[in-house]
């Protein structure tokens, strides 16, 4: 349950867990949260195909930053959160700082898991300690994912549920959507951090064994 007066994509980020990557409370806050989804639906006979990216970023204070919902064109949905993310992680970098920290919240599994995986292997590029499987069919896009990981201050991934990914609707329903991509292009910083106090994980994060 989300704590009452907290930014919604913080306090989606700290409540969810983040796949090979378990870290105590003080390094829960992120500078920039991006929350992304991609949707496939078939609509036709097989071969005619109609989807949409969405994208959400928020400073850490709640601050609105950008808001996505674009129809796409892609052959599965696997592919389609990928694509969702590289559009995300690329709007961001043009309107962040550099070095900033990131919370990413995406509702793929696998995605979340190669995300953090991603972070991890290049810490120590003498080897994966972490097996990454992308599908083929994402192209460049995976690239362009890792090339904005390596960019970001810190990059870490939440899993999060379908339905309180709040970039599922702008996915889903582009024709309904499109007037949020008229929004103001807003670059935004987010406050200093106020001191946060040491303690134990949650219990999202308490139960697993691996850390960083």
């Amino acid at each position: 349950m989300a704590a009452y007066g907290r930014p919604t994509l913080r306090d989606l980020f700290d409540e969810a867990p983040t796949p090979h990557i378990a870290h105590p409370p003080r390094t829960h806050h992120r500078d920039f949260y991006v929350a992304t989804d991609g949707s496939y639906r078939d609509v036709g006979d097989g071969r005619e195909t109609n989807g949409g990216l969405g994208v959400v970023i928020e400073t850490r204070d709640g601050e609105r930053v950008a808001r996505l919902s674009v129809p796409d064109e892609t052959p599965d949905n696997n592919v389609a959160e990928y694509r969702a993310l590289h559009l995300g992680l690329d709007v961001l970098a043009a309107r962040s700082p550099d070095g900033a920290n990131v919370g990413v919240l995406i509702d793929h599994d696998d995605l979340a898991g190669n995300v953090n995986a991603a972070v991890l292997n290049a810490r120590d590029r003498s080897f994966e300690a972490h097996r990454v499987s992308v599908p083929v069919a994402t192209g460049l896009h995976w690239r362009g994912i890792r090339s904005r990981i390596r960019d970001f201050g810190e990059v870490r991934a939440a899993r999060i549920r379908s339905g309180t990914n709040p970039a599922h609707p702008l996915a889903n329903a582009p024709d309904q959507y499109a007037h949020v991509n008229g929004e103001p292009d807003r670059c935004l910083l987010p406050d200093s951090p106020a001191a946060v106090e040491e303690g134990h994980p949650p219990p999202s994060r308490a139960d697993r064994g691996v850390s960083d």
